[in-house]
């Protein structure tokens, strides 16, 4: 935010949504590239939240939740990817899947797993984040399934 005043519950609820974007692209973006967590972040954090590009201004994102999300997710990566190939079809692993997802997969796993969020909560927002990179397609059920089963094995007790 620009100015001094403190964000409404709207604007924090946005900042979340916005933060758990980018953490997927940054996600994705550390693969693709075979970048640090620590380049991609201050990139995103420098060039990303808020930046205005040919008149249309990027969301402002919650730093602190891009960080710990991205962090976690590249921390805990073998278990959230272990967690995903028992959520999907036998013969289809995780990395057969398109890297958008994977990237969504692991950063979802990463907020499941750290246990602040409440997993109803985090698979709404990933689906969401789903709808974002495709607004046509059968992804966001698919991402709503995994996601579900993987937070019903980590966090039973929320259901």
């Amino acid at each position: 935010m620009s100015d001094d005043r403190k964000p409404t519950l709207a604007e924090k609820r946005q900042m979340k949504s916005a933060a758990r974007l980018y953490a997927v692209q940054a996600l994705f973006q550390m693969e693709a590239a075979g970048q640090t967590v620590d380049k991609v972040a201050r990139e995103f954090e420098t060039h990303r939240f808020g930046a205005v590009y040919e008149d249309d201004e990027m969301a402002e994102g919650d730093v602190g939740l891009f960080r710990k999300t991205v962090e976690d997710a590249v921390n805990w990566q073998a278990k959230i990817d272990q967690m995903t190939d028992r959520a999907l079809v036998a013969k289809w692993p995780i990395d057969r899947i398109d890297p958008v997802i994977r990237a969504l997969f692991r950063a979802a796993g990463a907020e499941i797993l750290g246990e602040a969020t409440p997993p109803k909560v985090v698979i709404t927002e990933f689906v969401d984040v789903a709808r974002a990179f495709f607004p046509d397609g059968k992804e966001p059920k698919f991402v709503n399934a995994v996601l579900d089963h993987m937070a019903r094995e980590a966090r039973p007790e929320a259901f």
